[in-house]
């Protein structure tokens, strides 16, 4: 769960700062936001959350 929260929190503040400095425009990025959002709800979601859950368990295993 705090993983999650992290990346949430991360994703997040990258993607306000690229709406902040013009790189990103508010629609896209509303469009990439409900794309997630619909797709946390499909049955591929187990399978993302799986991945990036052995992702940031091979980089603490790395940095340690």
């Amino acid at each position: 769960m705090a993983l999650t929260v992290s990346a949430v929190v991360l994703l997040l503040v990258i993607v306000l700062i690229l709406v902040r400095t013009g790189y990103l425009r508010f629609g896209p990025a509303l469009a990439a936001a409900l794309l997630g959002f619909f797709l946390a709800s499909t049955g591929i979601a187990p399978t993302i959350r799986q991945t990036l859950s052995s992702i940031a368990t091979a980089l603490a295993h790395i940095t340690a």
